[in-house]
């Protein structure tokens, strides 16, 4: 039976729930994809109660964001036209 999530042992019990689930092989319209989208729903919410990540400072994102393209911090300039774009961030 489903149940809002109250401590970290239930969060942990839905976590291993879902994941046994996504391991299954069912249909889309099937009580187990049901029961996968509530534990999803349950577990999400738990998670922002308990477990905030708090979003980037938009340096940090830039920084990131050149980091998965794989350029270096001096390309910054190329990106934004201007040397003296990067030095204003």
């Amino acid at each position: 039976m489903l149940k809002v999530i109250k401590n970290d042992s239930e969060y942990e019990d839905a976590l291993a729930r879902a994941y046994e689930l996504i391991q299954g092989d069912f249909k889309a319209e099937s009580t187990e994809a049901d029961e996968l989208e509530i534990l999803t729903l349950l577990i999400e919410h738990y998670e922002k109660q308990h477990y905030p990540i708090s979003p980037p400072s938009p340096i940090a994102a830039i920084k990131f964001r050149l980091e998965q393209l794989g350029k270096p911090l001096s390309e910054l300039s190329e990106i934004l036209g201007a040397r003296s774009r990067q030095s204003e961030i």
